[in-house]
Order: structure tokens, then C-alpha cells, then sequence
């Protein structure tokens, strides 16, 4: 058969039926009782791409079609993400396959060089290896598990890709692990705003809840998790050198972070080690309507340790974040000249908890010009 095409009904009511376009198909060995064996080549119909096939089908069970076995090899190609709401890139995939129509277990590996989401729209290399189950009469997926990397980025999720009774599309509900990661990865694939708002490892327990609808992703998506980031740096100087301007406070070096805020002021730089203060943070988190909202943060440079809570907007516009923030040194130490001998018999009212200041701080602004403020 040349030139010909397949559709598939999906039994619900007023949803299009799936339309394959089959450029050559073979069938070999046919009898009564015995499988097909064929050779295909078609166009997928979401994502667009062609697809190459050789296997075995049947014998055909016409009393519950989902109980035909199958089984086969397959490569995919030039497969068009874009014609899938909210994703991009040309995906390419090799696999195999068997089991029952409506129980087909399916072993194979994705190669998409220029993978992005609409929201962003940053095109990024992403490979992976799954092993997944499908369901060929309704579409239905459920991936056990697929392992991936994302540019450096090792990801493994499980979960499903469903249809939902009575709305066009399909959910996407994973359990997600990264690590061993880089935020920057992360950042780029999510967020517009480039560079990405800071570099560093990351590593990532969380829900993925992607129902579907015709927002952007960023609009629709759900997420609720922990996270760890370690050996931080901010890719924005004007934050970075707040960073680094606390941690040498935190320490008590005071006339170095007046000539790091001097050297900021005037465009000169700063000190190679004063401007590679790296942050560490850990917290718990939710995301949706494109706001990452975080609890209990526990952010950590040398010197300097600040329990938060807040929110930041992923448009990279605004920061909203409040707690408390330790020090080592005494507030007297923090400061130069005659303020840290003004200072000095306040030093017991900020030493608490074992700390040597302890005193609210707040980060407001957007993230190309942020605002830090403490208790003093």
C-alpha cells in the first residue's frame, strides 16, 4: 500500500480522530492465526515527523482490538515539536517495542539538539533514554522513568502524559529528580531573561503538573519541591557585589567591603577573591502563574547566614524576600571610623542565638536593580 492514510478513532466525543499519513507499508507472511509482518513508513501526527517501522502485528483480535500483540523497531525523525503546543525543536528518536495494543512497552532514546519552551524560547540540547508505556488505543504514556540530560544536567522523571475527559489536550504529571545540575541549565530553558539570573549546581526533588490548555507552559505549569544550590554565583554585578559585600561584613572585614563598594561605585572592579564569593542555599518551593515562591530558604556565604522567605517573579522583574540574617562579626565590626566606635556599646542588643548580629533583612527591587536593607 502507497499513499495512503490511517485514521483512528479515540472515542471521545467531538475530539478529532488521529490521521496518519502512510507513505509505503508491507505486509509479509499473511495467514490465518499468524502475525503480520511489516515494514511502514508514515508521518506522525503530533509531533509532525516521519516515522520508519518494521515488526510484527497480529494476529488481529476482533473482539478487543487492544488485545492484538505487537512488536517491532522504530526510528523517528525530523519530528517537529512545535506542532505540540508550548514546546520546540527537531527531535529524532530509535527504539523498540512489544506487548499489546493497548499495553505496548516501549525502549528507546531522543536526541533533540535545539529543545526550548515558548516562554522562554532558549534553544537547548537534550538527550535522553526512557523506557515508557503506551497505550496505542487511547494515546496514553507512562514513563518508567526517562532518564535525560539537559545540556550538563542529569534529569530523571516518571509519571504520565494523559488524556483528560473533556478538554483537547494531554496532562503531564511527572516526579522529577536532578542532579548533578547547574541552575544556569535550568534558568535558560524556564526563564527569557538572559543570562540567567545566577550559575552554580543544583540538585532538585520536585512534582511536575502540566494540565492541558493553550497558555504558554509558564502560564499553566505547577511545581512543588526542594532544592539545593551550591557554589552560586550571580551573574548580575550589581547583586553579586551585595553578596560579597555581606559576606566580607559578615567577617568583620569592614575596610574591605567599603573598598569593594567604593570599586563598584566608580566602575573600577573589585578584588579577584572579594568578587568570587560563592553562596550556597537550600529551601523548599511551589511554582505556578510564573511566580517561584520560596520558604524557609537557607541561604549561606562566608560570614553571613540568612534564613528567607519571598517570592520571585521568572520574567526576571521583581524580588520580594524577608527573614533574618546572622553575622560572625559584631555590628561594631562591620563598619569604619568613628561609626564602629558609635557602635560599639550596641554590640550586645544584636548579638543573639550565638550569633555575633542577628538583625532582619529584606531584598526588594527587580533584578536589574535590587534593593538589600537590614534592621540597622
Amino acid at each position: 500500500v502507497d499513499r495512503a492514510k490511517l485514521i483512528l478513532e479515540n472515542g471521545t466525543p467531538g475530539k478529532p480522530p488521529l490521521r496518519f499519513i502512510v507513505h509505503r507499508l508491507r505486509l509479509r507472511s499473511v495467514g490465518a492465526g499468524q502475525p503480520l509482518e511489516f515494514h511502514a513508513t508514515l508521518v506522525n501526527p503530533k509531533p509532525v515527523g516521519n516515522i520508519d517501522s518494521s515488526g510484527h502485528f497480529g494476529p488481529f483480535d476482533a473482539g478487543d482490538p487492544g488485545e492484538t500483540p505487537v512488536s517491532g523497531s522504530y526510528r523517528f525523525r525530523h519530528a517537529d515539536l512545535s506542532t505540540i503546543k508550548g514546546i520546540g525543536g527537531m527531535l529524532s528518536s530509535d527504539g523498540s517495542y512489544s506487548g499489546k495494543l493497548d499495553h505496548i512497552e516501549v525502549d528507546g532514546t531522543t536526541d533533540t539538539p535545539d529543545f526550548r519552551l515558548d516562554g522562554a524560547d532558549h534553544a537547548m540540547p537534550l538527550k535522553t533514554k526512557f523506557h515508557a508505556i503506551v497505550d496505542g488505543t487511547t494515546g496514553n504514556t507512562y514513563l518508567r522513568p526517562v532518564d535525560a540530560w539537559l545540556m550538563k544536567t542529569h534529569i530523571v522523571a516518571e509519571g504520565k502524559v494523559v488524556r483528560v475527559p473533556g478538554v483537547r489536550g494531554r496532562a503531564i504529571q511527572l516526579h522529577v529528580t536532578i542532579g548533578p545540575g547547574r541552575i544556569q541549565d535550568l534558568l535558560r530553558l524556564a526563564v527569557k531573561a538572559n543570562p540567567p539570573l545566577m550559575n552554580g549546581e543544583v540538585r532538585v526533588r520536585t512534582s511536575f503538573d502540566l494540565p492541558p490548555g493553550q497558555g504558554v507552559v509558564a502560564d499553566r505549569l505547577q511545581m512543588r519541591g526542594s532544592f539545593a544550590i551550591r557554589d552560586a554565583h550571580f551573574t548580575n554585578p550589581k547583586i553579586q557585589h551585595k553578596v560579597d559585600e555581606l559576606s566580607l561584613r559578615g567577617q568583620g572585614k569592614a575596610a574591605m567591603a567599603k573598598r569593594l563598594r567604593d570599586a563598584a561605585k566608580d566602575g573600577s572592579g573589585a578584588q579577584s577573591h572579594e568578587a568570587e564569593v560563592a553562596s550556597e542555599m537550600k529551601g523548599n518551593f511551589t511554582f505556578g502563574l510564573r511566580r517561584l515562591t520560596i520558604s524557609s530558604l537557607d541561604y549561606q556565604v562566608p560570614g553571613a547566614r540568612a534564613i528567607l522567605s519571598g517570592v520571585y517573579a521568572l520574567d526576571g522583574q521583581t524580588l520580594n524576600f524577608s527573614g533574618k540574617a546572622r553575622l560572625e562579626a559584631h555590628v561594631s565590626q562591620m563598619v569604619t571610623g568613628w561609626k564602629r566606635w558609635l557602635l560599639k556599646p550596641a554590640d550586645p542588643f544584636f548579638a543573639k542565638n550565638g550569633a555575633g548580629t542577628e538583625v532582619p533583612i529584606r531584598i526588594t527591587g527587580t533584578r536589574s536593580a535590587p534593593h538589600f536593607s537590614v534592621g540597622f
